[in-house]
C-alpha cells in the first residue's frame, strides 16, 4: 500500500478540488492510501460521498498555509505546521511515500531542499514537468526551480531526466538534448558552451544541442535548460496552446460553413486538446530530492490533481529517487 501525503490547501481551487482528486485517485487505484492534510473544518465536509474509499484516508489537521505571499525559506523555517513542512518531513521519516502540493512553488522547493532534503552528489532539485512534442511527451528540465545555473548543474538536470523517463515513461534509452541557440556544439553562452562536454561525457545518451524549433519535434526524450530559459519556454508553450486553440474556436463559429466543419472535426478538436491539456499529465516532479515529490499546477482542477498523485505514485513504485542515487553516485564518489 502507498500512502501520498496531499497538501489538501494548496493551489487555487483547493480545498475541493484537492479532495476531488484524491478521492479520484483512490477509485482509480485500490492499492493507494492519502493523507490529507490541512484545515479539517473545511475537508471533512467534503467527504459525504466517499464512503467506499474512505477507509484508505488519513486526515492531519494543520493551522498554517503557506502561500505565494510568503517568503518561501523563510515559511519553510517557521511555518512548521504547515502541510508543506509537515509532508516533507513524513517523506522524510518514511511515514509517508510521496508528496503532492498545488500550492506555493518557492515552498515545495525549499521543503523539498531543507526539510526532505538532496541527494548525495545532486546540488541543486530541479522542476521537470512534461510536455506534448506531437507523438508523446518530453521532459523539461530544469523549468524554474534554478535561475542561474552552473555547467555542472545542467549536467546533473540530465542524468536526473534520463532516470526519469526510463523508470516512469519506459524508455530504455532517452534521448538527452541541451537547449541551445543552434546546433552546432560551439554555439551558446558560456553556460551552453561549458556545459557541452559535460553532458557528452554524462552516463546518458546525448544528442547535443537542441534549436528551440525543435523542441517539439521529437528530437530529444530529455530538453536540458537553466531555470530562467526552461520556464520562459514552459510558459510560452503553454500560452501558445491555449491561443491555438482559442484561434481555432473564433474561426470555427465564424460563419455557418465553419461551424459545420466544425461539428464534424469536434471529436478531433477534442483529442488535440486531451493531448495538450497539462491536467492530463498531472504536474511537474521535483527531481534530486530524497523522495517522490509532485508540483501541481496552481490552478488544477479535480481530475489534474489525481493524475498528480497517480504521478508521484508511478514515482514511488519505480523508486526515481533510487535510479538518480545511483546514476550520480560514480560523479559524487570522485
Amino acid at each position: 500500500m502507498i500512502n501520498i501525503y496531499l497538501d489538501a490547501m494548496g493551489g487555487d481551487n483547493a480545498p475541493n478540488c484537492t479532495v476531488e482528486g484524491a478521492i479520484e485517485a483512490l477509485r482509480a487505484d485500490k492499492e493507494l492510501k492519502i493523507t490529507l492534510a490541512g484545515d479539517l473544518k473545511k475537508i471533512e465536509p467534503l467527504l459525504n460521498d466517499c464512503d467506499d474509499v474512505k477507509e484508505r484516508i488519513a486526515l492531519e489537521h494543520t493551522s498554517q498555509v503557506i502561500t505565494n505571499h510568503d517568503a518561501p525559506v523563510m515559511a519553510v523555517c517557521q511555518m512548521k505546521d504547515s502541510a508543506v513542512v509537515k509532508g516533507m518531513l513524513s517523506v522524510r521519516d518514511k511515514t509517508a511515500d510521496g508528496f503532492v502540493s498545488a500550492g506555493s512553488t518557492g515552498a515545495v522547493l525549499a521543503g523539498g531542499m531543507f526539510r526532505l532534503g538532496r541527494i548525495e552528489g545532486i546540488d541543486r532539485p530541479a522542476l521537470a514537468p512534461l510536455l506534448p512534442n506531437g507523438k508523446d511527451f518530453f521532459l523539461l528540465i530544469d523549468c524554474g526551480a534554478n535561475v542561474d545555473c552552473k555547467p555542472e548543474y545542467l549536467r546533473q538536470f540530465g542524468i536526473m531526466g534520463d532516470a526519469y523517463m526510463r523508470c516512469v515513461r519506459g524508455i530504455k534509452q532517452p534521448r538527452v538534448g541541451l537547449i541551445n541557440i543552434g546546433a552546432e556544439a560551439e554555439k551558446g553562452n558560456a553556460l551552453t558552451k561549458e556545459a557541452y562536454p559535460l553532458m557528452q561525457d554524462a552516463p546518458f545518451h546525448f544528442v547535443g544541442n537542441v534549436e528551440g524549433r525543435d523542441i517539439t519535434a521529437d528530437v530529444a526524450d530529455v530538453c536540458v535548460a537553466d531555470g530562467f530559459s526552461g520556464n520562459l519556454i514552459l510558459k510560452f508553450m503553454e500560452g501558445v496552446a491555449g491561443t491555438l486553440m482559442g484561434i481555432i474556436k473564433k474561426e470555427m463559429m465564424s460563419d455557418t460553413r465553419g461551424k459545420l466543419g466544425g461539428l464534424v472535426a469536434k471529436p478531433a478538436f477534442r483529442r488535440v486538446k486531451k493531448r495538450m491539456d497539462y491536467t492530463e499529465v498531472g504536474g511537474a516532479p521535483l527531481l534530486g530530492v530524497k523522495g517522490a515529490v509532485v508540483k501541481a499546477h496552481g490552478s488544477s482542477n479535480g481530475h489534474a490533481i489525481a493524475c498528480a498523485i497517480r504521478q508521484c505514485t508511478t514515482m514511488v513504485r519505480e523508486n526515481v529517487a533510487g535510479a538518480i542515487e545511483a546514476a550520480i553516485a560514480p560523479k559524487a564518489a570522485e
